[in-house]
């Protein structure tokens, strides 16, 4: 025989024996089937609010059922958020980490879709020898010789009960798994940047609250003590005001301390260091309250949140690994095939007297093992099991964080319109005493009466108007964000 022929013979025999095999074959272990959405049609156990009351001056309609954008954090029309929102998309190296991470996984499958071609390797070596006819009981001399071989080598192994492409399938689900990953990173990366800005632009109101609170204290202890070096009040009222002025100042600290804090997580989030970065400056009233806010059915959040459909995809590969436990308890059939050629003298290698070839067929079955294989198999089935736990658990996690921030829009619209009408009130009450005091009518306890009311007034309004702007970003988020993808697979490299 030539050796195009016994090629020729070997490739058609592994094909034909391949296809034949294959097409009789069959997938061991569950296939996998998507868990149906929680039968319910709305978040919480009350009466889905449509609108909320308005409190200072706006409203948020909630509009169920509507698509949310993929760059949601525009609705805050804010130009300075959006631009650090996208400096952090390009720079966190959380995110970058992720998206490293799905890109591992994808290589990983690429290179698990190899077990569905044949293995062909080659091998060439010299070998110094000596023989001796007296190990064969021949009393002729020994000889001399270097031995040359080349060969090459085909082998296969037949998927018949599908523990390979189950192996595949939770590669598959590994790469889903890592996208969803990376797609929680950026959900989270920007919530966190939307959240610290909107913290920061409070930190700073609070302040200019503060320092104007402090203004009029200063003013309102300069009229004291010229009141009091008159005789017209005792000095007990110059020394009540200056201690109000001192306590009001002692809040300063905290808050500058809250806003470094918050300028310092900005500039983390951006994957930069407080010297290379210093945030932009964003007011709390150029971030605007989006009016109306899109919000996911309850049916469509689980296709959208990401760690839920993380969960998924672990779940997935758990029903994937049954089958590989399952594959192992059956036989293992490998075809093979070698070809090669050997000769004592290289330049005649390839001579058609020194081939020599072989066809091989091996079926392996497992016959005892001490129970590794069944209880490997018991123990795939135990870790399906908890998955589908994690799973109803991702799910209803879900579900509360958006039932949390739907609740917390109505209760926020609420405590902003009693904060702004306290605030109206107490503005208005501290004007009236602080008229009544200048003129000796009323006493200098009702003017810190009035003036305590006024400036915890004022910071509750801030801290009301900066909750409700986080509530919205933290419901968005919850709700799974917009329909961000991670880049395409890299093309593979030459």
């Amino acid at each position: 025989m030539t050796t195009k022929s016994a090629i020729r013979l070997l490739l058609c025999l592994l094909c034909l024996a391949a296809t034949a095999l294959l097409s009789a074959g069959c997938e061991v272990g569950p296939d996998f089937v998507r868990p149906a959405p929680p039968p319910v049609g709305r978040y919480t156990n009350t009466k889905p609010l449509e609108k909320t009351v308005a409190a200072a001056g706006r409203s948020q309609r909630l509009e169920m059922g509507q698509k949310i954008g993929k760059t949601w954090w525009e609705a805050f029309k804010s130009p300075a958020l959006n631009a650090v929102v996208q400096e952090a998309i390009l720079g966190s190296p959380n995110l970058q980490s992720a998206l490293a991470r799905l890109q591992e996984s994808r290589e990983e499958l690429r290179a698990g879709y190899g077990v569905f071609f044949p293995r062909v390797d080659s091998d060439f070596n010299a070998t110094r020898q000596k023989f001796s006819p007296l190990k064969f009981g021949s009393p002729a001399q020994s000889s001399l010789f270097t031995l040359y071989t080349l060969e090459g080598t085909i082998s296969y192994t037949l998927d018949l009960f599908g523990g390979e492409r189950r192996q595949v399938e939770n590669l598959a689900a590994q790469v889903e798994y890592r996208k969803q990953t990376a797609r929680a990173a950026y959900l989270s990366l920007v919530g966190n940047v939307v959240n610290a800005a909107i913290a920061r632009a409070a930190y700073e109101a609070q302040i200019k609250a503060t320092q104007q609170i402090i203004a009029f204290e200063k003013n309102q202890l300069k009229i004291s003590q010229s009141q009091a070096e008159g005789g017209t009040v005792p000095y007990s009222n110059v020394l009540a005001l200056k201690t109000q002025l001192e306590a009001t100042r002692a809040t300063l600290p905290a808050l500058q301390k809250n806003l470094s804090q918050s300028e310092h997580l900005l500039t983390a989030l951006l994957g930069k260091t407080p010297q290379q970065w210093t945030p932009p400056r964003i007011a709390l009233d150029d971030v605007t309250l989006p009016a109306n806010v899109p919000v996911r059915l309850p049916s469509e959040l689980v296709r959208n949140r990401p760690d839920i459909l993380a969960a998924e995809a672990q779940l997935r590969g758990a029903s994937a690994n049954i089958g590989v436990a399952t594959a192992a308890l059956f036989p293992d059939i490998t075809l093979s095939g070698t070809f090669g050629q050997n000769n004592t003298d290289i330049t005649s290698l390839f001579a058609s007297s020194a081939n020599f070839w072989s066809l091989a067929a091996n079926a392996a079955q497992p016959v005892f093992h001490g129970g590794t294989l069944w209880f490997r198999r018991r123990a795939a089935i135990q870790a399906y099991n908890a998955s589908i736990s994690d799973y109803r658990q991702a799910v209803i996690s879900g579900f509360q964080q958006v039932a949390d921030s739907l609740r917390a829009l109505e209760f926020d619209a609420d405590g902003l319109q009693a904060q702004s009408e306290s605030l109206a009130a107490a503005a208005q009450n501290l004007k009236l005493v602080q008229s009544n005091y200048e003129s000796g009518l009323a006493g200098y306890l009702d003017l810190l009466s009035a003036d305590n009311q006024y400036q915890q007034a004022k910071i509750g309004v801030i801290q009301a108007k900066a909750l409700r702007l986080q509530d919205t970003s933290a419901l968005l988020t919850a709700l799974g964000g917009g329909t961000w993808e991670p880049p395409p697979p890299c093309a593979p490299e030459n």
